[in-house]
């Protein structure tokens, strides 16, 4: 593994497209539901070694609007799975200072789903060392749509709607954008991910499917982020 970066170095916010967890279980000819339970233990191992580098905030695209079309009985799963996760974990989030949130339309979430994840943000809302959140049920398109029908109904007057007054009424609403955005797998594409939140982020694409993604391969987005020249309209940063 390559060193450690300087903590100045680090992305604040990073988010990941965590792809491959199909094509992991094929490619081995397990069924998908082990590429989904080994992509569970590739998530928890991200968040680790985020708390243990100082990230200050973590999303992990978890599951997207789009996901509803695969079949009942895989979605099904992966809900069984997350609420796995949420009560295997949540001591440890506790102890180590981790805030879990969730972006995305909860109310089209299984209700056992809901429970979970309300009680780990409530047991977890005074945690301040990392920011951990899941898009479940998300769409970037449907939050931009969202936040300007909140931005209406709030009964601000139309001409005075802007990039800013928008951001308020994002799921993220208060907290940074993303740094750099992480898509395993090979595959070169967003996918309707945080599109308002990453206009300036940092892309990094990888082969490696998610499953298999170790603490190196972080390290070695970190590394590559570390050596681009940030540009924001014109200004630069380091």
């Amino acid at each position: 593994m390559e060193a450690i970066l300087d903590k100045n170095q680090l992305p604040r916010h990073v988010a990941i497209i965590m792809d491959g967890n199909g094509r992991w279980a094929k490619s081995r000819n397990l069924p998908r539901a082990e590429g989904h339970r080994r992509g569970a233990l590739a998530a928890r191992a991200a968040v680790e070694e985020c708390l243990a580098l100082g990230i200050a905030e973590l999303t992990l695209y978890a599951f997207s609007r789009e996901n509803w079309s695969r079949p009942a009985e895989e979605v099904n799963f992966l809900f069984r799975l997350l609420v796995e996760f949420i009560n295997k974990e949540l001591s440890a989030l506790e102890t180590q200072g981790v805030r879990l949130m969730v972006i995305g339309e909860e109310e089209g979430l299984p209700g056992y789903a809901r429970k979970a994840l309300t009680l780990a943000r409530e047991r977890t809302v005074g945690n301040s060392r990392m920011i951990l959140n899941l898009a479940l049920n998300y769409s970037g398109r449907e939050e931009i749509a969202r936040a300007c029908r909140l931005y209406m109904e709030s009964g601000a007057p139309a001409a005075a709607c802007d990039c800013a007054s928008l951001t308020g009424y994002l799921y993220t609403a208060g907290r940074p954008d993303p740094d750099l955005v992480i898509r395993t797998s090979g595959e070169k594409r967003i996918s309707n991910f945080l599109l308002f939140q990453t206009a300036y982020s940092e892309l990094y694409f990888c082969d490696t499917l998610w499953p298999d993604f170790s603490a190196a391969d972080l390290h070695k987005a970190l590394h590559d982020y570390a050596g681009r020249i940030r540009r924001f309209g014109g200004l630069t940063k380091h």
